[in-house]
């Protein structure tokens, strides 16, 4: 099996996705067009890049203003082959915010962001898209000695809302600040838990425990009250929460008067230190960590009962010859009070997985560069191009196996320690089996040699 024959058989799973075969064609080929372009990846850059600058460009715009078609749908098939990669009950998911770079004033869903690449004493603004991702985390290291590999499953516009002018009246802000707490980042996320719910049941996972590994951002009392169904949440927490035990029975209290926050836990003596192994950074490393249940937190979770996880700093080494640094200790907050602690902490491990996920599609497909302005294309074009990103993580791990054979190209004399392909690894041997085999992409009305990948790459 090749890498194209793999990942055609995941995206032929888009056909109910779209109203005719013609548009299903036509984003295919997009999708296509997008994984090998070279260069920035304009959309005028990807026609050319299919071989048809000649002809009309009307309909591979209209594909995302007015043809109707959901993307969160692109992903389903993307859920069904990848859970046999999930053995056991819990089935970890990242989500995570990321924001697209836009200069054009005329998108009506950019807005301006803090910009998370501005340096700590001074916050840089950006303008941009945000969008809301959702990655399925696969344990392959139960499997080879490979790292996590995170498929994005879902991948949806979070705009904020829009600032009324300095000018308008009391009514209009008083409105805008109402509405302003029914459409931030952390109700959108709350929305989307019960569609990933819904995914992982119709991809046969009716009896699995969905695990979300949030960030920092998440950790507050409108992600935690929130109502879910079989899904238990994991997220990084402040240092300085207050938190709290059951009061003592008899009596009618619910919280203890008493408070502390992780920072003390970590400090106190009486509190023993756990060790466990988990996989990251290429192998299994010893890890220390600390774990107290049940705790409140009155200002957050309310009375929902939750488990604190301190983990210790990590040593590491800048060079073989210096000393020992360490980085900063980590305190989690899960609703989750049965399954082993070590489980919960390799998913928070694995949750870096999907900052991997932003740089491939930034960096390595840019995601987002695509010019459109259309309030209903700006979010689909990015959305096809992640799925089709998906779609090729996973033809790897089903054409290959988890490791980097000599299927792909040798590695450089400054890279010789990589266990699994990089994306780039995977859109290059994508390249090179269309070159070499143009008649699998002329189905799709494709025409792919090395000149024309040149050339689109000056247009």
């Amino acid at each position: 099996m090749t890498l194209f024959s793999a990942w055609s058989e995941i995206v032929a799973d888009w056909a109910p996705s779209f109203p005719q075969q013609r548009t299903l064609q036509r984003a295919v080929r997009q999708a296509l067009g997008a994984l090998v372009c070279v260069g920035r990846r304009c959309l005028s850059r990807i026609i050319w890049t299919q071989g048809r600058q000649q002809r009309s460009w009307s309909s591979e715009y209209f594909l995302h203003s007015r043809c109707r078609w959901e993307p969160q749908t692109l992903f389903a098939g993307v859920w069904r082959r990848a859970l046999p990669y999930c053995p056991g009950r819990l089935v970890g998911v990242a989500v995570d915010d990321t924001r697209l770079r836009k200069t054009g004033l005329a998108i009506p869903q950019a807005r301006y962001h803090r910009d998370p690449l501005s340096p700590p004493f001074h916050v840089n603004l950006m303008r941009g898209l945000r969008f809301l991702q959702a990655s399925l985390l696969l344990p392959l290291h139960r499997r080879a000695h490979a790292s996590c590999r995170a498929l994005p499953v879902r991948f949806e516009e979070a705009a904020p809302l829009k600032k009324p002018s300095r000018k308008a009246d009391a009514k209009v802000w008083q409105e805008y600040k109402k509405m302003r707490k029914l459409h931030n980042l952390s109700q959108r996320f709350v929305q989307s838990v019960a569609p990933l719910r819904q995914a992982l049941d119709e991809a046969g996972g009716a009896a699995k425990l969905l695990v979300l590994a949030l960030d920092g951002s998440f950790c507050n009392r409108t992600c935690f009250r929130a109502p879910r169904d079989r899904t238990e949440l994991i997220a990084r927490a402040r240092k300085d929460a207050r938190l709290c035990e059951r009061a003592p029975q008899p009596s009618r209290r619910f919280y203890a008067l008493s408070t502390f926050t992780p920072e003390q836990i970590r400090q106190n003596k009486s509190h023993l230190w756990k060790q466990t192994k988990l996989f990251y950074g290429g192998k299994r490393r010893r890890i220390r960590y600390k774990e107290v249940a049940p705790v409140y937190w009155r200002r957050g979770a309310g009375q929902i009962p939750l488990r604190l996880f301190i983990v210790a700093p990590t040593p590491y080494q800048k060079r073989k010859s210096s000393k020992l640094y360490y980085r900063q200790p980590a305190y989690l907050l899960t609703t989750d009070l049965k399954h082993s602690a070590p489980q919960l902490l390799q998913f928070y491990f694995d949750r870096w997985q999907i900052e991997v996920n932003h740089r491939d599609e930034k960096d390595t497909l840019g995601v987002g560069q695509a010019q459109l302005w259309n309030v209903d294309a700006v979010p689909k074009q990015p959305a096809l191009v992640v799925a089709a990103y998906s779609a090729l993580l996973l033809a790897s791990l089903q054409a290959f196996g988890t490791e980097r054979t000599q299927a792909y190209q040798a590695l450089p004399r400054w890279r010789r320690k990589a266990h699994r392909p990089s994306c780039l690894d995977l859109v290059t041997l994508l390249r090179k089996e269309m070159v070499d085999h143009p008649q699998c992409p002329q189905s799709l009305g494709f025409q792919l040699t090395d000149r024309a990948l040149t050339h689109a790459a000056d247009a």
